[in-house]
């Protein structure tokens, strides 16, 4: 039985469009922090192995969108009431390449499963 059956229709309405909303929010951010440091890695890549300076805007904005990612992150773990673990693994995920991506795939599966979201 899923969380959302479980609540009464009332309670139930409210905490899918609250989880619906921080879910949303969390996927853009996952998709935005992933692209922000596939550039981040094509700007080191071209900086130490090329010797190719002036990009180091690019660090600095992925480190901004990193951080609205966390606070994303954040309320939808508060929000779908998950535990310790799940969130610092899933906020971990925006500082390895390519892990945003897969792990917003995961987490919005579940996410959407578990409230009946669609």
């Amino acid at each position: 039985m899923s969380k959302a059956e479980s609540m009464p229709k009332a309670e139930s309405a409210a905490t899918q469009k609250r989880v619906h909303g921080a879910l949303v929010r969390y996927r853009v951010l996952a998709w935005i922090t992933g692209i922000w440091l596939l550039a981040l890695v094509a700007e080191m890549v071209a900086k130490y192995g090329f010797d190719v300076d002036g990009y180091g805007w690019v660090g600095i904005a992925h480190g901004w969108i990193y951080f609205v990612y966390l606070i994303f992150t954040v309320d939808l773990s508060i929000k779908a009431r998950w535990p310790l673990p799940k969130l610092a693994l899933t906020a971990i995920a925006g500082t390895i390449p390519f892990l945003s991506f897969y792990f917003e795939h995961i987490r919005t599966r579940e996410v959407k499963s578990e409230f009946n979201l669609s």
